[in-house]
């Protein structure tokens, strides 16, 4: 089973773009604090990406802020990619089942 249920801040503002074929696509980025300190006694942070379609992505577009608390339920998924000296990249994201929505403020005003 690939499930993933996180729980973070916004890095950024969400930012929505249009595919060619018409579908929506936002790419966000979450910290996540660790349970744990380290041997400096400050609480360290996991950076995920997170990818939302569709729906997701123009809710996030009007809703979420930088800095907001977010929910996120997906799954992990790689992918891979060649750079420019033939290299083999790997990329971990979640993609977004759903988003819920944990800071509560207005819609953003356009």
């Amino acid at each position: 089973m690939n499930q993933v249920t996180l729980v973070g801040r916004l890095t950024q503002d969400p930012e929505v773009k249009e595919n060619n074929d018409g579908t929506c696509r936002t790419i966000i980025n979450i910290a996540i604090s660790r349970d744990y300190r380290n041997s400096d006694g400050i609480y360290e942070s996991d950076f995920i990406k997170c990818v939302l379609w569709n729906g997701i992505a123009a809710a996030a577009k009007d809703y979420c802020h930088k800095g907001d608390v977010v929910g996120v339920k997906g799954k992990l998924q790689t992918r891979t990619y060649e750079n420019e000296n033939n290299e083999k990249k790997y990329i971990t994201e979640v993609i977004a089942d759903k988003v819920t929505f944990i800071t509560t403020k207005e819609p953003k005003k356009s």
